[in-house]
């Protein structure tokens, strides 16, 4: 006989204790569907990012969106009914064998689908955790989540701009006061171990760029609301044209994944004094450079703030950004 397995939650986000509910359903059926509800109410994550996460971590898994579900909860026989009417008209007659669920609904949304009551870790034993409790302060639960899915609440922002604008500077400034980590350039780090006349070759640029990608998205699941990033694969791209004259198809592929990569964008600007160390080619190629940059970034039609001043009014310019900015908006 086949079986079907169903577990249902608004997964908002979605942590170890549905995982293991998700993997307990794929090990005991032949197949499993999770329906996943629309939850504007408590997270501002839409819809599609939380049924990406299951998709992404199980690929095997059906994955029902259910927009427009009952928002009501609890256990009068008017909500019971009105959520069990819902799913059956979800479903549409298809056969459902098992219900997973570690909540009470379990029995009367089991018995209306006709199906086994398939309870697992009720009491929260094996994963004492909660997405209340998540949403609270996901910092402090990264135990529970998924890498995939934590990089997902936060911000990722990245300072952008010729040598010797403050990029460095600014990002460590913020992370500082923001009480948070930070991406450093790893463009410095290589070109100092692999540089040859003060060159990089167009394969080692590409070397470059997924090397800071790998450390960055180490960095987003150490980060606190925020991380604060120095550079990105734009700017490794815009140095092969500039060095090289063309950039490989590698580069360029990675370039265009950093066009939405970021959440914020500044541009830091040429206003403060030229830092004229031996590994720069002086304040001539930075304007030049910085004009490239900033032609390059309205090609790609990726907003961005143009940041000024001093490191306090900068710092104090990236505050009021964040103070105004939403991640994720609700309307899908």
């Amino acid at each position: 006989m086949k079986t079907t397995g169903l577990t249902l939650g608004k997964f908002a986000p979605l942590h170890r204790g549905h995982q293991h509910l998700i993997e307990t359903a794929l090990q005991e059926m032949n197949e499993v569907v999770v329906v996943i509800y629309d939850a504007k109410e408590v997270t501002p994550v839409p819809l599609s990012v939380r049924a990406q996460w299951i998709s992404k971590l199980y690929p095997s898994v059906e994955v029902i969106l259910a927009r427009n579900g009952p928002a009501e909860v609890g256990y009068t026989d008017e909500i019971k009914k009105a959520q069990e009417q819902y799913m059956l008209g979800l479903l549409r007659g298809r056969k459902i064998t098992h219900f997973y669920s570690s909540e009470p609904y379990g029995e009367h949304m089991s018995q209306a689908l006709g199906a086994v009551n398939r309870v697992v870790d009720q009491h929260r034993v094996t994963f004492p955790v909660s997405g209340t409790a998540i949403r609270n302060a996901p910092e402090k639960h990264t135990a529970f989540l998924n890498p995939e899915v934590y990089k997902d609440l936060i911000t990722n922002i990245v300072f952008l701009g010729a040598p010797s604008t403050g990029k460095s500077t600014i990002t460590e400034a913020c992370a500082r006061h923001f009480n948070t980590t930070w991406m450093p350039e790893y463009g410095r780090e290589y070109w100092e171990q692999h540089n040859v006349d003060r060159r990089l070759t167009a394969e080692q640029l590409v070397d470059l760029a997924r090397g800071h990608i790998e450390r960055e998205d180490r960095k987003l699941i150490e980060a606190s609301r925020y991380l604060f990033t120095d550079t990105n694969a734009i700017t490794t791209f815009m140095f092969s044209h500039y060095y090289h004259g063309h950039a490989l198809p590698a580069l360029a592929d990675l370039a265009r994944v950093a066009e939405s990569r970021y959440q914020l964008v500044f541009l830091c600007d040429t206003d403060i004094p030229y830092d004229d160390t031996w590994d720069r080619s002086g304040d001539a190629n930075r304007k030049e450079f910085q004009q490239q940059i900033r032609a390059d970034l309205e090609k790609r039609n990726i907003p961005f703030k143009l940041l000024s001043g001093t490191v306090d009014e900068r710092v104090r310019a990236v505050e009021e950004a964040l103070t105004n900015f939403k991640r994720y908006s609700t309307d899908e």
